[in-house]
C-alpha cells in the first residue's frame, strides 16, 4: 500500500518513522510545511511550536518531499501528490483542513488528540485540561468535509492526572497514538479495517487558540488558574499576566485551597515564596519569566520584596 504522509510536527515525525517500519506499507511521499505559516484563522501567520524536520527524514530515506508554500488548494502541489499514486493519506500534526479534491484521490486518515466526537477542533488537550476533564484520549478516523467528523477507525483513552502538564500528558497520548497505528494500519492494508460513524449528538467543537489566549483572569478560583497554567506551559507560549504593565509568564504554580480575603491579583509573601490571591484561594509562583529573565520561587524576592503588588490590568 502506498501511503502519503502529511504532517509537520514532532509527533507527526514519530508516526512517520513508525509507518516507515511497518511491513506492506510504502511511504510514497511526504507533504510538510514550514515552521511559520499563514492559516485561515490567523492570516498574519502562526508558529508551530511543535515543528519538526519531517522533510529531513524524507531526504534521508530518499522519499519524495513537497513543502506546502501557500495552501493545500495549490493545484501544483496536488499534481505532485497525485503522481505518487497514494492509496491513502495519513495526516498527523497538521493545522489545515484536507480539501475534498485531495480526498477524491485517496482517503485521508488522521489522528486527533481526543475521544471523538467530543473535543473536535483546535487544541483538544489544552481545552480538556483547562476545563478540568479527568479523561481524554486519541482517535484515528477517516476525514470528511466536517471538523474531525469522519468515521472512526480506533480510539484509545488516557486519564488526565491532577498534576499533569501539557507536556507530560502529550507524552502518554503520543504513545497511545503510536499503539493505534501499529494495531490498525495492518487492517487498512488488508482491507479488513472497519469504521463506525460518530455520534453527532456528542460533538463539541473547540476553537483554535492563540498565544493571546494565555492571559490569566485572577477572578477565577485557584484550581482553575493552576489548570490554566499547566495546560499552556512549555513547550507552548505559556499562561501570563502583567506586572508594571509588562508581560509576566507563569510556567509552574500550585493551587492553595482557602478562603482568600485579599484583592484578586495581589502578590503575597509566604514562608516558602510568593502567592497570588484569586477569587477563591491562592496560586503560588514556582517558575516565571519577566523582562526576559527566568525566576524560580526562591529568586522572586528580587521582584516582589515584601509583596503587596498587583498582577494584571
Amino acid at each position: 500500500m502506498n501511503i502519503v504522509f502529511i504532517g509537520a510536527s514532532k509527533f507527526g515525525l514519530r508516526c512517520l518513522e513508525q509507518v516507515y517500519r511497518l511491513p506492506d506499507i510504502q511511504v510514497a511521499g511526504i507533504v510538510t510545511a514550514t515552521e511559520t505559516f499563514s492559516i485561515s484563522y490567523r492570516l498574519a501567520g502562526v508558529t508551530n511550536v511543535l515543528h519538526a524536520d519531517v522533510a529531513g527524514f524524507g531526504q534521508d530515506k530518499q522519499i519524495p518531499v513537497a513543502t506546502m508554500q501557500t495552501t493545500m488548494i495549490d493545484g501544483l502541489l496536488l499534481e505532485t501528490v497525485q503522481a505518487w499514486q497514494p492509496d491513502a493519506f495519513l495526516v498527523v500534526g497538521w493545522y489545515h483542513m484536507v480539501p475534498k479534491r485531495w480526498r477524491a484521490v485517496a482517503p485521508a486518515y488522521g489522528l486527533h488528540a481526543s475521544l471523538l466526537p467530543d473535543y473536535s477542533g483546535g487544541a483538544p488537550l489544552v481545552w480538556a485540561m483547562i476545563n478540568g476533564e479527568t479523561q481524554t484520549g486519541i482517535t484515528l478516523f477517516e476525514m470528511d468535509d466536517g471538523v474531525d467528523s469522519g468515521p472512526i477507525a480506533a480510539q484509545a483513552s488516557e486519564p488526565i492526572h491532577s498534576d499533569d502538564t501539557i507536556a507530560s500528558l502529550y507524552v502518554r497520548i503520543e504513545e497511545r497514538g503510536l499503539e493505534l497505528l501499529r494495531g490498525v494500519l495492518p487492517g487498512l492494508v488488508s482491507g479488513t479495517l472497519m469504521l463506525k460513524p460518530q455520534d453527532e449528538t456528542r460533538r463539541r467543537i473547540m476553537r483554535q487558540r492563540s498565544p493571546e489566549d494565555g492571559s490569566i483572569d485572577w477572578s477565577w478560583d485557584a484550581f482553575a488558574i493552576d489548570r490554566f497554567v499547566r495546560a499552556q506551559t512549555r513547550p507552548y507560549p505559556g499562561a501570563f499576566s502583567t506586572f508594571d504593565g509588562r508581560p509576566l509568564s507563569i510556567w509552574a504554580s500550585k493551587a492553595i485551597d482557602c478562603n482568600a480575603c485579599a484583592e484578586s491579583g495581589t502578590v503575597h509573601k509566604t514562608t516558602d515564596g510568593y502567592a497570588v490571591a484569586c477569587n477563591a484561594g491562592y496560586v503560588t509562583l514556582e517558575d516565571i519569566t519577566y523582562e526576559q529573565r527566568h525566576y524560580t520561587a526562591t529568586q522572586l524576592t528580587e521582584l516582589f520584596g515584601a509583596g503587596g503588588q498587583r498582577l494584571g490590568n
